[in-house]
């Protein structure tokens, strides 16, 4: 019998609250692992928990299970509980499920303790990735097309303003990013950064990002 960490995630403190989906994955988990000969040691639990990292308190917890030898595998209700990120999946994949641990999935019926099953799951990774380049190849030609028309679309990014269907720049903001991305060269963190600069982090990281794109 395999020993599995069952990790289980919701993304909303409303969900978090009234707790349904939480004990349906949980319910999904045991009834599968009953079914394929896996004992949950632990159960791991991020509640109200975005996925688009994976510096969650509960996945780090599960993944110190199979690091610590409490268990062998890593259970999910869905691939999308564990990540979103076409990035974060290859991480995983390469640090934990390519040959030390095994990943189970209930819908997507992925066990990596076979060949078929980590078969599965490197084509769902494959196409996940295919789908994300050629979504970026369509948005960046039409964007370069608009671009050499002189035109923009939707709303100016922190730094413009939109004046005829052109970008012109604000001086003061541009003087913020300029601020960012000196800060972030002499190696400041986006925490440090925003205690500087009076954002949040997570504004400063989505603007460094924009003009370092």
């Amino acid at each position: 019998m395999t020993k599995a960490v069952l990790y289980i995630r919701v993304s909303t403190d409303k969900q978090a609250q009234h707790g349904i989906s939480l004990e349906a994955q949980e319910a999904k988990g045991k009834a599968y692992a009953s079914l394929y000969d896996l004992e949950i040691v632990a159960t791991c639990v991020d509640a109200g928990e975005s996925a688009k990292s994976l510096n969650r308190p509960a996945l780090q917890d599960a993944l110190a299970h199979l690091e610590s030898g409490d268990a062998a595998a890593l259970l999910v209700v869905k691939l999308d509980r564990l990540t979103r990120s076409v990035k974060d999946l290859s991480i995983l994949i390469d640090d934990y499920f390519s040959s030390r641990f095994s990943l189970l999935s209930v819908s997507e019926n992925i066990d990596t303790r076979t060949a078929g099953g980590r078969l599965v799951l490197n084509i769902l990774a494959s196409v996940s990735a295919w789908e994300r380049e050629a979504v970026s190849e369509r948005t960046k030609a039409a964007l370069s097309h608009k671009k050499a028309s002189g035109f923009t679309l939707g709303a100016a990014p922190f730094g413009f303003t939109i004046d005829d269907g052109k970008l012109v720049e604000i001086e003061e903001e541009q003087k913020v990013i300029s601020e960012i991305l000196s800060l972030r060269e002499s190696g400041a963190n986006f925490a440090a950064i925003s205690r500087q600069v009076g954002f949040y982090p997570q504004r400063v990281r989505n603007i460094y990002r924009r003009a370092t794109a």
